[in-house]
């Protein structure tokens, strides 16, 4: 397994997902979503499986500072990317599987 978690340091679920690898000694590489946001393969990788929509934080100050719901969807895509403070968290990856929020039933499934 390669997981990787893009989680941010005030989620509360981004520090469950780490600590629910750890406890079953999985190793992870964490990235800080918020500064380091996902690449844009990543990007379309994580978002063939789970859609935009999961993806985006839509409860965030970044979301309404940026009219995310008034522009279009190329231009939401490409907002996305150069802010990743709107990207839910935590989007845990394993190959090309993904998933967004805290999902242990699924993760279980990765083993």
């Amino acid at each position: 397994m390669n997981i990787q978690i893009f989680g941010s340091s005030k989620s509360f679920d981004s520090r469950k997902a780490e600590r629910w690898f750890k406890e079953r000694r999985i190793k992870y590489q964490y990235i800080d979503a918020a500064s380091k946001g996902l690449s844009p393969r990543e990007y379309q990788s994580v978002k063939q499986k789970v859609g935009y929509e999961a993806l985006v934080n839509t409860k965030c100050r970044a979301y309404e500072a940026l009219f995310m719901a008034y522009i279009t969807p190329d231009a939401q895509e490409a907002k996305l990317l150069e802010n990743p403070e709107l990207f839910q968290t935590p989007i845990v990856r394993n190959g090309k599987d993904a998933t967004v929020g805290y999902h242990p039933e699924i993760w279980e499934t990765w083993e």
